[in-house]
């Protein structure tokens, strides 16, 4: 391939152009749609992993009957510290927040679960435990960071949420603020405070990620606010919560957490989100209708858009750019489809209605469909989008202005152009990578974790590039090359 900043991840020309022209299946008859989407284009070329490091073995406490949760590490993303010091973090599902050096030798940095105490929750549902860490961009100086965990058995009854919640309610998620007595310490000590609680009607679908904008700087009213990605809890896809302004789930939240004027004096609420002030609807959010936000992310070059990898129900996979306001319409829609909550037996995605528009949806920018089992249409299919990155690294220049995103139980890993990747126009192209070891030789994520199912999540440091990480093994492996 040539090495140059403009080269692009290239396939024949031939298969360019039938994945260019083959459109969705259209239904006949009020029928749902029989193939919404093409299939991902597979690509001459990939990524080349080299194994970075391996972090340890860990469990959920007590031991869970559910076999997706018996992984040998639940890590989940990686990220670098924000004090120049070249420390990348890792938090594991299972309670631990690691560090690591430049070579990949970890230590443990702060027992999350632990500190939780006897509720913290981490044996049921796939995101259960310690969710995620964000820290402040101002961390080299305040020393402030964030995490997310949820909770069960006695918080449900002792410990209120700060916004509304089901009758109902199985688990919370607590973000809590913590603060380093010293930055630059390689073991926490300091103090800590809780920000914010939620309910939600079961254990899966709770807040994924938590995370501040890396394009903002101190100057900007978008400096130090904290985005959170919050699932319907499952209520969804038989209700209209991810629809209700009134209620938290299935939305993406911004808050300023070192303010005092939302519930509790807790955390502020910014006066440029979309509903400030408006009667019926919480302040607090920033973009609704979805129903899993798993992973979200900005360009940092470009034109620094957020993006959205959001798991579907049924059909669609889809990636969204998120702007203030932006309803994506679940639990109406999957994706850019018609999703029906009754009267229907296939779990099927239907067309738009002519008339559309009027509801004003943001449909995605990228999407890939997926069959579940012939004989049980409406049963977990076992595929979920998990959200990466607009690669704007230096090393590897055929990866430069594309976003890496994967199905992340099978390892497929998928990219498509930020520049096809627009708003209310044609769904940008996917295209599957392959994977080769460090020798260079084919492999697949599925042998490099020794797993059929990889559970896959991506990372990267401050320099851009790319790293990979599985749940299977508790490996992490940096992109080091394409081919």
């Amino acid at each position: 391939m040539p090495r140059s900043g403009r080269s692009r991840l290239v396939i024949s020309a031939g298969v360019l152009l039938m994945a260019l022209l083959a459109p969705p299946a259209l239904a006949q008859d009020g029928a749902p749609i029989d193939d919404p989407l093409p299939d991902p284009v597979v690509s001459r070329h990939g990524l080349v992993l080299k194994e970075f490091a391996a972090l340890p073995k860990s469990e959920p406490v007590p031991p869970p009957t559910d076999a997706r949760l018996q992984r040998w590490a639940r890590i989940n993303y990686l990220g670098e510290v924000p004090d120049r010091s070249g420390r990348l973090y890792v938090p594991d599902l299972n309670g631990k927040l690691y560090l690591l050096d430049r070579e990949g030798a970890s230590r443990e940095y702060l027992d999350v679960g632990s500190a939780a105490g006897p509720d913290f929750w981490s044996h049921r549902g796939l995101g259960s435990g310690f969710g995620f860490v964000a820290f402040h961009p101002g961390f080299a100086r305040n020393g402030i960071f964030y995490t997310v965990h949820t909770e069960a058995r006695d918080a449900l009854t002792t410990k209120p949420v700060d916004l509304p919640a089901p009758a109902t309610t199985r688990v919370h998620s607590v973000i809590t603020e913590w603060t380093a007595d010293d930055p630059a310490s390689g073991a926490f000590r300091g103090t800590r405070r809780e920000v914010m609680r939620l309910g939600f009607q079961d254990v899966f679908h709770n807040i994924q990620e938590i995370g501040f904008d890396p394009n903002a700087r101190p100057w900007q009213k978008e400096y130090g606010l904290l985005h959170i990605a919050v699932g319907d809890g499952g209520a969804g896809a038989g209700g209209t919560v991810p629809q209700d302004l009134t209620a938290p789930q299935g939305k993406i939240l911004r808050i300023d957490p070192l303010g005092h004027d939302g519930p509790g004096g807790k955390y502020g609420i910014p006066a440029s989100n979309p509903f400030v002030g408006q009667p019926d609807r919480l302040g607090e959010i920033y973009a609704y209708g979805l129903r899993d936000p798993h992973r979200f992310s900005w360009d940092t070059g470009g034109r620094h858009q957020m993006f959205v990898g959001h798991i579907g129900e049924h059909r669609v996979e889809s990636v969204y750019e998120v702007r203030a306001g932006d309803n994506f319409g679940w639990s109406e829609r999957e994706g850019p489809f018609v999703y029906r909550k009754a009267d229907n037996p296939t779990c099927g995605v239907f067309p738009l209605p002519a008339d559309d528009a009027r509801n004003g949806y943001t449909y995605p920018v990228a999407a890939f469909d997926h069959n579940p089992p012939a004989d049980r249409p409406c049963a977990d299919s076992g595929n979920a989008l998990i959200g990466g990155f607009v690669y704007r690294g230096g090393r590897i220049p055929e990866l430069y202005g594309t976003y890496i995103y994967s199905e992340g139980v099978s390892g497929r890993l998928f990219y498509s152009e930020v520049r096809e990747m627009r708003r209310g126009g044609p769904l940008a192209r996917v295209h599957q990578l392959q994977v080769f070891d460090a020798r260079g030789e084919v492999t697949s994520m599925r042998s490099l974790a020794g797993d059929e199912r990889v559970d896959l999540r991506f990372g990267t440091d401050r320099a851009g590039e790319l790293y990979v990480l599985s749940k299977a093994n508790g490996k992490i492996w940096k992109v080091s090359d394409a081919r």
